[in-house]
């Protein structure tokens, strides 16, 4: 059974909005470990849209970025009940999530990543 992991970047002082702040090379290297540990990374609707339109584009007009090289490439998979259709390597879980997430966490693999 493939574990799922859980990562989040939050501050002290409990902030975890990502747009405040300016992640260090060390933070960035903590993120491309993560996703390289995983088979696939697990989003919600709101964060498949949101680091889709920061980091495919970079990945296209930057591939010396490492962040936006190894996210770009990394399977995805998005639970959303309102999106018709992803891509940027991508598939769409609709139903009980619950029974999605398991029958992932079933396939043979290193794990799934989710996270903020």
């Amino acid at each position: 059974m493939r574990p799922l992991r859980y990562s989040i970047n939050i501050t002290l002082d409990g902030c975890c909005d990502h747009r405040e702040g300016t992640p260090d090379d060390d933070l960035m290297q903590n993120a491309i470990a993560n996703i390289a540990w995983a088979d696939a990374l697990l989003f919600g609707r709101v964060i498949y849209e949101m680091m889709e339109s920061y980091w495919r584009p970079l990945a296209a007009t930057d591939p010396t970025e490492p962040f936006a090289r190894t996210i770009d490439v990394a399977k995805k998979y998005v639970a959303s009940s309102t999106l018709q259709h992803v891509d940027w390597n991508a598939e769409l879980l609709r139903g009980d999530l619950g029974k999605a997430v398991q029958e992932l966490k079933n396939q043979p693999g290193r794990g799934l990543l989710t996270g903020a």
